[in-house]
């Protein structure tokens, strides 16, 4: 009861019976890098692609069309032999509506230097949450299920947990896998530790301030715009708890690229005394952002 309650509840008043699928995806593959590209097998891998996200249940939740969670996939294929094998980035992006308004609020915004897989054209895109059958798909799937989590904490408080327990699994299914970014010592800032980090306890704040910053701040906004805006400022001191413990963590930096603009925009029109506080204390929490907070002394 998380989409429901907050949009449709709110919305209608009422109880609905909803049947759909769970993600609203929009699915890009580009090949600049790629010399005689096979366009014809990209377009069909696209399709797939998207008819896999779209098409799977990823969550227990039932959700009308219109509920469904805005999402994009744009995959960037840098090298491919022409046949099976691809090396490839990808920039996966997701975002929720904010109540009493018509503006989309970005949740996540992530780069993934690693998106490599093996297909050949006419294979269908096959997947198993109790094994690793390929790259293309535990990819796929460890991304929905991070979208799933992380939209849903921010509807209800820490109710993202089983979808974060799900990309572990998709983690912990891919560890013999020849692929780069599942493993722990490959790297502090893969889908090993994004996923570790939802899960652990430690980082329980950043999910909190999910849940404060969108249901108690955006969504308040179009009611009691000052209510909402306080909400989120005093929310963001609780990811110092991370900063101080668990510095370079991957998911305050997650948190942070899809959110920096947007505090900026809404510290537009705060008292200096307020713009001041949040640019010492972004410039801390979130040092590659500082540029953006700089607008903020302003």
């Amino acid at each position: 009861m998380k989409r429901l309650l907050v949009l449709f509840v709110f919305i209608t008043g009422g109880i609905c019976h909803l049947s759909a699928q769970d993600l609203n995806a929009r699915v890009q593959i580009l090949s600049p890098q790629v010399q005689n590209t096979n366009k014809q097998a990209l377009t069909s891998l696209q399709s797939l692609i998207r008819d896999f996200l779209n098409g799977r249940k990823w969550s227990a939740d039932n959700l009308q069309s219109q509920e469904r969670i805005d999402c994009s996939f744009v995959i960037n294929v840098t090298e491919w032999d022409g046949s099976a094998n691809f090396k490839a980035e990808a920039q996966i992006q997701s975002s929720r509506p904010v109540y009493g308004t018509t503006y989309n609020s970005t949740v996540l915004n992530i780069s993934d230097k690693d998106f490599n897989f093996q297909w050949s054209q006419g294979q269908p895109l096959d997947y198993s949450d109790q094994a690793y059958l390929n790259n293309l798909t535990s990819l796929l799937a460890y991304y929905a299920y991070i979208i799933v989590g992380m939209d849903s904490d921010t509807f209800s408080r820490f109710s993202g947990s089983p979808y974060y327990v799900k990309a572990q699994t998709v983690v912990n299914n891919a560890q013999t896998a020849g692929f780069t970014g599942w493993k722990a010592f490959e790297s502090l800032r893969n889908r090993f530790w994004l996923a570790e980090n939802f899960n652990n306890r430690d980082y329980a704040p950043v999910r909190q301030v999910l849940y404060t910053y969108h249901r108690q701040g955006l969504d308040v906004m179009s009611d009691n715009l000052e209510k909402g805006r306080k909400a989120i400022f005093s929310s963001l001191p609780d990811l110092q708890i991370i900063d101080k413990q668990k510095q370079g963590s991957i998911i305050n930096q997650v948190f942070f690229t899809a959110k920096a603009d947007e505090i900026v925009n809404i510290a537009g029109q705060a008292d200096p005394k307020t713009r001041m506080d949040l640019y010492n204390l972004l410039s801390s929490l979130n040092p590659p952002n500082i540029p953006k907070y700089e607008l903020l002394k302003k």
